[in-house]
């Protein structure tokens, strides 16, 4: 058990005034407080913009943020939920309908999408409440305070994770929130910001994560690791005891956040994940990169980093820390575009923009503060990095986290690298040609796929056939990579054959698409 947070907060929170339990549903013209646009990992796969160009309203009670949900059209129409006050177990209810699947005593965002919940006027504060996101996708949460919930004790509130993300999660983006606990799990509290059962592109950004002992975690075990691609920038981890994330498994970019009294462990890569850790700051901490409490390694790659006053243990079987001298054993390439400020100055930029409340400013990727625009200017990308491509379509790649076979393989490649979303692996045959399919527990609509070349072996691949791999059928056929289209097909495994090319293939990501 993880010893308990070493600074408690001082003095009882204040006490509010409950809201009326329903609240009122308000129709306004806009969202006034939502501007800018997702940044890393939650603009991929599709991108993310939560309820724009839907409904506003106005909730000033859970309940009321129920009703929104409830009261839309379909479970995916756009809506944007402005909340204003304190929202919690006392005014939060569940509420039924064709577009919502709620429950009392969380917010509940379930097999839903297309929402936005955004704090505004004299703010949002979910107290002892906390955020469900379950089989949902394209959401975005931000300028929200969520305090002191509990997984034991009374009152609890979705396992005790102020935000939690799990089963079929795609585009998450949390911005601009204030998270916080007052103890650990000896005092009734988990993670402040969970992700697990298969979450994807997902971006936390300009929060504070704050008095727990459990940052958060993506993949609840070593064996679960279905989740990644998650990008966390410009956020402030402080006084924590561990998970500032815990990794197993995936690919997480780590960027300009400053860590400061991390009492046990920091950045914890497990299980075979891999962190881009990029020009974060470090103060007064321990063991702030590495492998910690397991013997299933991960992996990081890191930059432009400053250890200010960190400690590091000597490595054991299960801790291997990356200190006191932090090397890449691996590397990472990022498919967006991001700028990077400096080391030394993260402290004082994370300071002036990360939580809720500061205005929803953001840095300019010059240590200096700015209030974003709708839409944002976009960003110069990182010369190391690949600009996104133009020509990806939208929507969700059903290949991650789905399994993957094929024909015989040349050495050093597998399967599996044709469906982790990292343009740098790939997958080759023996010789010019092979086959590499993709394959579902259960039956699933594809009407396109996107095939991929590496680097290097473009233009390489010649005639190729797609197969229903449940039936033999050919789908369609013709020649060169790209995105093909064919009939829409529900089926359990999907085969790409390639039956002619030039020297010996090389496919990077085998995507599937429903539409």
């Amino acid at each position: 058990m993880r010893r308990p947070v070493a600074m408690r907060l001082c003095a009882a929170l204040a006490t509010m005034a409950l809201a009326a339990a329903t609240g009122a549903v308000l129709t306004m013209p806009e969202a006034s407080a939502a501007t800018g646009g997702a940044t890393g990992y939650a603009t991929q796969n599709g991108g993310t913009t939560g309820g724009a160009g839907g409904q506003t309203v106005r909730a000033t009670t859970g309940t009321a943020i129920h009703a929104a949900l409830c009261g839309r059209a379909s479970s995916s129409t756009p809506i944007v939920i402005e909340v204003e006050g304190t929202i919690n177990h006392a005014n939060t209810t569940k509420v039924s309908g064709d577009s919502c699947n709620t429950a009392a005593g969380v917010i509940e965002l379930k097999q839903i999408s297309n929402v936005t919940l955004v704090g505004v006027g004299s703010g949002a504060v979910f107290d002892q409440l906390g955020i469900h996101i379950r089989q949902s996708s394209n959401i975005i949460i931000q300028n929200v305070t969520v305090r002191n919930v509990k997984k034991s004790g009374s009152p609890t509130s979705n396992g005790g994770d102020a935000i939690g993300m799990e089963s079929d999660v795609r585009n998450v983006w949390v911005d601009h929130t204030s998270l916080e606990a007052s103890g650990g799990e000896s005092e009734g509290f988990d993670g402040l910001f969970d992700m697990k059962d298969n979450t994807q592109y997902v971006t936390l950004s300009y929060s504070t994560l704050r008095n727990s002992g459990r940052g958060g975690l993506i993949g609840s075990s070593e064996t679960e690791l279905s989740n990644g691609f998650v990008t966390f920038h410009h956020n402030l981890y402080e006084n924590l005891d561990s998970r500032t994330p815990l990794l197993r498994g995936g690919i997480a970019h780590i960027y300009n956040n400053y860590y400061v009294k991390l009492n046990e462990s920091g950045i914890n890569s497990r299980a075979g994940a891999r962190a881009k850790v990029d020009n974060n700051y470090f103060k007064d901490s321990k063991d702030v990169l590495g492998t910690f409490y397991t013997d299933a390694a991960g992996y990081w790659q890191v930059s432009g980093n400053t250890f200010d006053n960190v400690t590091w243990s000597a490595p054991g079987s299960e801790n291997k820390p990356a200190g006191p001298n932090p090397q890449s054993n691996t590397t990472v390439s990022i498919p967006y575009a991001y700028s990077l400020d400096d080391a030394s100055c993260v402290p004082g930029i994370v300071a002036q923009t990360a939580g809720a409340g500061k205005g929803l400013k953001v840095s300019d990727g010059n240590c200096t503060p700015q209030t974003p625009t709708d839409p944002p200017t976009d960003p110069t990308p990182d010369p190391t990095d690949p600009t996104p491509d133009p020509t990806q379509p939208s929507g969700t790649n059903l290949s991650i986290g789905a399994g993957s076979d094929g024909s015989g393989k040349a050495a050093g490649t597998s399967f599996g690298n044709v469906r982790d979303g990292d343009m740098s692996t790939y997958w080759s045959p023996a010789g010019a040609t092979g086959s590499l399919s993709i394959k579902w527990g259960s039956a699933t609509a594809v009407s396109r796929i996107n095939i991929r070349e590496a680097a290097g072996a473009t233009g390489g691949i010649g005639s190729w056939r797609v197969v229903n791999g449940d039936t033999g059928a050919v789908l369609t056929s013709g020649s060169g990579a790209g995105v093909i289209t064919f009939p829409r097909t529900s089926l359990r495994k999907i085969t790409f054959e390639i039956t002619g090319s030039t020297g010996t293939p090389r496919i990077a990501e085998y995507e599937t698409y429903a539409g």
